[in-house]
């Protein structure tokens, strides 16, 4: 059985499988049965994924796609197959241009659509593209799902049948002109309605990704003064050299023009770093302690806690601790992030990376929101970012990315796992993954002494030749 989908959706080389057209045509195909009754006629799926068809009784017409996508050449290309597979399937598509990966999710919902489907591969370079996927209340597809679609789009591989598909039951595609207007008007309403970005000078790198336009828009209507960067895609310089994994230039830039703060978003806006006046970095772990303790300050943590990942800093665990706030850990994604919040009814959640979920507002990881919550903070307050971070002290920490070969196997890292394990004792914790996005694996290890972290690194390299850093 084929593997389509990883931690975040679907992601690949663009023109390599499975993102070449194709095979997105039968995932479009694949999506629009899984979801309509009519549909499903073509491919009866086995009866063990019935139950996770929550529209099995949707007649034709009922059944709507959105579908946005970022700055990248080859979202062209996907966008129109995804299309024609859902079209000719029967569903109808309201096509929404650029646009963040966390407005998807919103517009699922406020158009009232069946499905949301977000064409990025966040981070990545160019070259690569993916398909994120949400169900109707915006939050992305559960695992039975992503599963029940993999089978469908393995039986349409293998008999690519259009016989009972008549031309009278086609859908139709129409682009909504105003999709960007209504996420701005969405995202300003997040933030405190007695206050105001008034004074303020901002920096912020788009990575001429999916928010080139919306995001500088946001913080220019609520009264910033805004200098841009990055915000000219030209379809192949998506995150190069810049936006969140890239902070150099928006670095200099904030040193060079005095602002008060920079902001770094991906590619497709699901995540956000933070620069301050005096150039420190500021993650996502940091802003999920502020956003924490301003909560507890409102008396708004009644029930649940925060949730993070097993790669969030382990002084973020202690911080929480310390104020009362009880923490949660999911697994990487914020798929998984958000699945923990509803377990443990937490209002707030998110990664290291970056990616921040407001429950109060959105189903999944939002930069700009993230963002405006955390100045609505700084604001109330009347003190500037250097005064507010670092919110805890964190444990050194190094995260490197070996390349993939035939030396890593489930075993081998069940083996390195344990050594790193005795490695780190009680002083840390080390991670080893898999990467669900790149063909790399992940390797992080947190200590109390960083030399103790450069030494580890160095004990378990120095034997195997092979495991090289990418």
């Amino acid at each position: 059985m084929m593997t389509l989908f990883g931690t975040d959706g679907i992601r690949g080389r663009a023109n390599k499988w499975p993102i070449t057209p194709e095979v997105i045509v039968q995932i479009g195909r694949a999506v629009a049965i899984a979801f309509s009754k009519d549909s499903a006629k073509s491919v009866q799926p086995p009866a063990r994924y019935k139950r996770f068809n929550p529209y099995i009784d949707n007649e034709w017409h009922q059944f709507t796609v959105v579908i946005g996508k970022d700055t990248r050449l080859s979202g062209y290309m996907i966008e129109s197959a995804l299309v024609a597979g859902l079209v000719s399937q029967g569903a109808n598509v309201i096509m929404l241009g650029p646009i963040p990966t966390s407005a998807i999710s919103m517009l699922a919902r406020s158009l009232r659509a069946n499905v949301g489907i977000m064409i990025s591969a966040s981070h990545n370079p160019y070259y690569d593209n993916g398909i994120k996927f949400f169900d109707a209340d915006g939050v992305k597809f559960s695992i039975e799902t992503e599963k029940y679609i993999e089978c469908i789009v393995k039986r349409l591989l293998e008999h690519n049948s259009h016989d009972d598909i008549y031309a009278e039951n086609c859908g139709k595609s129409i682009r909504l002109d105003d999709a960007s207007g209504r996420y701005v008007e969405f995202a300003k309403a997040t933030f405190p309605k007695n206050l105001n970005l008034n004074n303020l000078k901002i920096v912020i790198d788009c990575a001429n990704g999916a928010a080139y336009k919306v995001a500088p828009r946001i913080l220019w209507e609520l009264g910033a003064s805004v200098i841009t960067l990055s915000d000219e895609p030209n379809g192949r310089n998506i995150n190069e050299q810049c936006g969140a994994l890239h902070t150099a230039n928006l670095q200099k830039c904030v040193n060079e023009t005095n602002a008060d703060v920079g902001i770094a978003l991906d590619g497709d806006a699901d995540r956000v770093v933070i620069v301050t006046p005096k150039g420190q970095i500021i993650n996502g772990d940091q802003i999920l302690a502020l956003i924490a303790r301003e909560l507890v300050r409102d008396n708004m943590v009644h029930s649940g806690g925060v949730v993070s990942t097993c790669m969030s800093n382990l002084g973020l665990r202690e911080y929480l601790q310390n104020i009362g706030v009880k923490h949660f850990e999911s697994q990487v994604g914020d798929k998984n992030v958000v699945s923990m919040m509803k377990q443990t009814q937490s209002i707030i959640g998110g990664e290291e990376s970056g990616h921040i979920i407001i429950g109060n507002y959105t189903t999944t990881g939002d930069g700009i929101i993230a963002i405006l919550q955390m100045l609505g903070i700084a604001k109330k307050q009347d003190l500037s970012l250097d005064q507010i971070f670092p919110v805890f002290h964190p444990y050194a920490q190094i995260t490197k990315n070996f390349e993939m070969n035939e030396h890593i196997t489930d075993k081998f890292i069940q083996e390195l796992q344990t050594e790193l394990d005795n490695l780190v004792a009680h002083n840390g914790r080390a991670v080893i993954r898999r990467s669900g996005t790149e063909h790399v694996l992940r390797i992080m290890i947190q200590h109390q002494n960083m030399e103790k972290i450069d030494k580890i690194f160095k004990a378990i390299t120095s034997d195997r030749q092979w495991l090289k850093i990418r």
